[in-house]
């Protein structure tokens, strides 16, 4: 799972096991950043349009942009201004795109999940100095 600010920068990354829904571990990215200022809005596809996620970043006071997927039953919770800041998703797809250059990252060789985590976060740095 990838974090990063307006720009495409990585601000934090993580992997997960694969059987694990990526919902369950959003709030976790979030902790695990390298900044100190949190961020303000939280851009992600329609796999996490659930209400009990909404709920807990709206408690440390984060914006989720995530459109309804088609099969809610409940009434949307957002309206079309804050979906318009999805349109900025393509800068998150180019970073992940950029991460994808690294062949290591590509075609995952390593055994242990640490040591693949090692790489993501090597790959991130690389892309952090690129911008510095």
């Amino acid at each position: 799972m990838l974090l990063t600010d307006g720009q495409g920068i990585p601000i934090s990354a993580f992997t997960t096991s694969a059987q694990d829904a990526e919902v369950n571990a959003i709030e976790t990215l979030i902790d695990v950043r390298v900044t100190k200022k949190r961020p303000r809005r939280l851009l992600y596809d329609k796999a996490a349009d659930a209400d009990w996620l909404r709920d807990a970043l709206e408690r440390r006071g984060i914006e989720q942009i995530t459109p309804h997927r088609n099969s809610r039953r409940k009434a949307s919770r957002q309206d079309g201004r804050a979906l318009r800041r999805y349109r900025h998703r393509w800068k998150i797809e180019r970073t992940i795109s950029w991460l994808q250059y690294q062949r290591r990252l590509l075609v995952r060789h390593e055994r242990h999940a640490h040591l693949f985590e090692g790489f993501v976060h090597l790959a991130c740095l690389m892309i952090c100095l690129r911008w510095f």
